[in-house]
């Protein structure tokens, strides 16, 4: 089976072209064909993403990607196709809401022969709604003018389902994966720019919330402390980047704090799974005010105090500390209550170093028989790869869409 699939929840616009067979227990995937655009420099003057022009760059990039992904996988033919009037007013009323996507559109399936795809797969949540609205009716207009059936997949799923493939053994190419000798229960530690949560998996694709974020995200925490710090977006790499400067400073031999003041972890001993990371980024923005900008000559701008680069590092470092803790902390309080088998971490907030060391070596230490998966680099951040797979395991339960809209704040339990 080939799934065509469609990401575009925030700012990467992303296409997929993902061979899959077997069943749940056991699928196989080779990547045909990967196409993703970021729009990181676009956003990156507003400190954060503009939805009003994630739709629009989605708009614009979503027909060159096509062709790109199709081209890769060698299923781009040329051939005049003539498209009936009333498709074309049909894609018309699809499109009406992306300006500019119509027309090249038109041309683009006008020119080509249907490609060999059996479904098409697409984000439709969670994300920002006009971002996702742009995928879902470029979606619904191929699976028109094609003739093929639409899968809607929770981003979420997608993560999840991202984080538990691996390459397939004897493969030297990454494009080769599968999922296979999965133990249930598996618990799911999501985090990202939106989401913190813990999800438990008892059964394929049935989920149950078992804990999640009162307040921020972890990715928005982190981004929020970078622009404190006066570090460009996005924050979490480049609090990442510091963090690891600090802690193989030379003249850092303390494996524990080198601040004065070490930052809180939020509800650490709490009896929940839960989480909340506002008071941690408010304990930033006083340790800043009250520890160490007193202390500082303002410059020009008497908004604006220097930091010494060290002690941004050594504060990356306590605040990336902080929050592995708390995501440790209860993430081992899950799987001890939840009798989980096989752990994965998914999201973007995934990628971090700092995290994916300490849970790995915290995992031998306290739980060794469980088996810890966690994505690729490639595979963390947003993606049309994961949403393929996810399609896929959508796909051979029959679980086709009639109509598919966007919603923002699509959960999985």
């Amino acid at each position: 089976m080939n799934i065509l699939a469609i990401e575009t929840s925030c700012d990467e616009t992303a296409i997929a072209i993902v061979e899959a067979e077997g069943d749940t227990e056991n699928a196989r995937f080779s990547v045909l064909g990967n196409a993703l655009v970021s729009q990181i420099e676009l956003h990156r003057e507003y400190g954060g993403v503009y939805p009003a022009l994630a739709k629009r760059e989605h708009a614009k990039n979503l027909v060159p990607i096509l062709e790109a992904a199709l081209e890769e996988a060698e299923l781009l033919h040329e051939d005049t196709q003539a498209i009936p009037e009333e498709v074309r007013s049909a894609i018309t009323k699809i499109l009406e809401r992306e300006p500019g996507l119509e027309e090249q559109f038109l041309e683009f399936v006008s020119e080509c022969e249907v490609p060999a795809i059996d479904a098409i797969a697409v984000t439709t949540g969670p994300g920002l709604e006009p971002a996702l609205w742009v995928g879902i009716n470029f979606a619904k207009a191929l699976a028109l003018v094609w003739d093929k059936p639409l899968i809607a997949v929770n981003h979420m799923e997608g993560h999840i389902l991202a984080a538990l493939a691996r390459q397939s053994p004897g493969k030297g190419r990454t494009s080769e994966l599968e999922i296979s000798n999965v133990e249930m229960p598996v618990l799911a530690l999501l985090i990202s720019g939106g989401h913190t949560e813990l999800v438990l998996m008892k059964k394929w694709l049935e989920y149950e919330l078992i804990g999640q974020t009162r307040d921020d995200a972890v990715g928005e925490a982190f981004d929020k402390v970078a622009r404190m710090l006066d570090l460009p977006y996005p924050g979490g790499p480049e609090i990442s980047r510091l963090a690891e400067l600090s802690r193989s400073s030379a003249d850092s031999d303390s494996q524990g704090s080198t601040l004065e003041s070490p930052l809180p972890r939020p509800m650490i001993n709490d009896a929940t799974c839960d989480f909340s990371f506002a008071g941690l980024k408010t304990a930033v923005l006083y340790l800043l005010k009250n520890d160490i900008l007193m202390n500082r000559r303002p410059s020009k701008d008497k908004n604006i105090v220097e930091i010494a680069d060290e002690e941004k590092a050594a504060i990356a470092r306590e605040f990336e500390d902080a929050v592995t803790e708390v995501l440790w902390k209860k993430t081992s309080r899950a799987l001890e209550d939840s009798g989980a088998q096989t752990l994965v971490i998914g999201g973007g907030v995934s990628a971090n170093t700092h995290i994916r060391r300490t849970f790995a070596h915290k995992i031998q230490e306290e739980h060794p028989h469980i088996d810890l998966r966690i994505p690729t680099n490639a595979l963390s951040t947003d993606n049309a790869v994961m949403i393929a797979l996810a399609g896929f395991y959508r796909a051979i339960r029959q679980d086709f869409a009639t109509d598919i809209i966007a919603n923002g704040n699509r959960s999985l339990a």
